[in-house]
């Protein structure tokens, strides 16, 4: 079976893929700064700040997933952090892409994490899809220029494919718990005006969607990665509030409280615009979980 090389092979995403790629009988294994991260996956050593990966990493491989990237809510935006966030995408992907380029590496195809945020921070009513541009904004700069450093292996006649994708839930960890916490102490409420919308998509989805773009020789180009239902912050918190039979009941959470808090990265919570998933169903993407209520159901069962 063919060899798929993750770079972010232990992050939420990550875990979950490598997984499931093993179970339909793939050989992974996964790009890591240290072979001491606890993982039953091949691991390849790799330094992208210092330029270093081995190269039998990529010359054993015939399909490379990115995932490698800074999580952009960990710690505020500084402009230190900022930079960390947009190298820690970029400059990654590079470093992949110079030495599959040295090797003159035919791979099957390169399938690179990219996000929502490409829209930028708005609220709108505007559903965007896959042709709208980038936004004149950090988020959507950041994303431009990562999924700039994915197109570069179109230069060498390798099928690239783009996810840009949308809040990912699992029972595992990362947003999903973290919203669960308040609401299970009786304290859920929306936050902001709630009117700000909330793409996500259940990471079994997601993982779907990333071994549809290896198996899938059609699959190319960009792909909003979010499910094909539209809720807001203040419906997915009800939602979530229902699923957990906890109240719902609290006046919103200000703006400013938030903006006092978390500064810059504020619009992360209080902005979020609608995403078509209409390309992934058009290219026959079958959802296991197409609306919130069965997603939550599965997760939090």
């Amino acid at each position: 079976m063919a060899q798929v090389l993750i770079s972010g092979g232990s992050g939420l995403i990550g875990k979950a893929l490598c997984e499931k790629l093993q179970a339909k009988g793939y050989d992974v294994a996964i790009l890591s700064r240290s072979k001491k991260n606890n993982t039953p996956f091949k691991t390849y050593l790799w330094d992208p700040t210092n330029n270093q990966i081995d190269p039998e990493a990529i010359a054993s491989s015939d399909y490379i997933i990115h995932l490698a990237g800074a999580n952009i809510a960990e710690k505020k935006w500084t402009p230190l952090r900022k930079q960390f966030i947009l190298d820690s995408r970029v400059q990654s992907a590079k470093l992949i892409f110079n030495e599959v380029r040295k090797q003159k590496k035919e791979l099957k195809a390169f399938i690179s994490a990219s996000a929502i945020g490409y829209y930028g921070a708005i609220t709108s009513d505007k559903v965007f899809t896959e042709e709208d541009t980038f936004a004149d904004d950090f988020l959507g700069r950041t994303c431009k220029k990562w999924e700039q450093a994915a197109e570069q292996f179109q230069t060498l006649n390798i099928r690239t494919t783009i996810l840009r994708t949308g809040l990912v839930l699992d029972k595992q960890g990362g947003a999903l718990s973290k919203m669960s916490i308040p609401i299970k102490l009786g304290l859920g409420s929306s936050i902001g005006n709630g009117k700000q919308y909330l793409p996500w998509i259940h990471i079994d989805d997601l993982c779907g969607l990333y071994i549809k773009a290896i198996e899938d020789n059609q699959m190319k180009g960009v792909f909003n990665a979010v499910a094909p239902d539209f809720q807001t912050n203040k419906s997915f918190t009800q939602t979530l509030a229902k699923t957990l039979n906890k109240p719902f009941f609290l006046p919103n959470i200000p703006e400013f409280v938030l903006k006092l808090v978390l500064g810059e990265m504020s619009v992360l919570l209080l902005e979020g615009s609608r995403v078509s998933a209409d390309k992934l169903i058009e290219n026959s993407f079958v959802f296991k979980f197409p609306n919130l209520e069965s997603a939550l159901k599965d997760l939090l069962k």
